[in-house]
């Protein structure tokens, strides 16, 4: 597999400057995401999952992947033992990949960032990995995503370390906590989100539980 076009498909997304130009990358990559991005080891899309299992009993749901792109961790999670996950993406090629994978029962389109499609409080709990990160959601989406959760449920999410101070992530986290919603559960050191490519590249997982 070749570093150089997983490289460069990484790029691009990281320098999309509107959702629509985010999308677009997204387009372009999803044929060879899968293939391109395992060949840098990328690891959140199934590490996340050790999280999960930590803090959800597994039948309870249902769990949303925000940000499920070509849904890596829907087969893993309904192996062991999840059977209702729901998907959101901002795209549509992404979107027709993850349905193939038969883990999802539920897909959507939406931006993290904007209104989701779903009542307060319907999930058990959500995760997300590479989604907050360069160029991608705001920080701000976290507050729709907490809505959205059930009071005793769990917010499971991997943060990119060159948006954590930029993106003001810490201000957001502590604006929830004040109002009240969510409680810190566990927060993880730093480590690498690609075994192989890219060792600078470093992420944190947080736990919070919502309330």
């Amino acid at each position: 597999m070749n570093f150089d076009k997983a490289n460069a498909a990484l790029d691009s997304v990281y320098t999309a400057d509107t959702p629509e130009a985010l999308a677009s990358a997204y387009a372009e990559w999803a044929a060879t995401y899968d293939g391109e991005t395992a060949s840098l080891g990328y690891l959140l899309p199934f590490l996340i999952t050790a999280w999960v299992a930590r803090h959800v009993p597994a039948g309870e749901g249902p769990l949303l992947d925000a940000g499920c792109g070509t849904g890596l961790s829907g087969p893993s999670l309904k192996a062991l033992g999840y059977g209702d996950i729901a998907g959101l993406d901002l795209s549509d090629d992404m979107l027709k990949l993850a349905g193939s994978r038969n883990a999802y029962g539920e897909l959507k389109k939406a931006m993290l960032g904007g209104p989701l499609p779903w009542p307060d409080r319907h999930f058990r709990a959500f995760f997300s990995t590479g989604v907050f990160t360069i160029g991608h959601a705001p920080a701000s989406g976290l507050h729709e995503l907490v809505r959205i959760t059930k009071s005793g449920g769990h917010a499971i999410f991997t943060v990119r370390d060159q948006v954590f101070e930029s993106g003001d992530f810490q201000a957001v986290f502590d604006e929830i906590t004040q109002a009240g919603k969510w409680r810190l559960a566990e927060e993880s050191p730093w480590f690498r989100c690609y075994a192989i490519g890219d060792p600078e590249a470093l992420v944190k997982t947080f736990v919070f539980e919502v309330v």
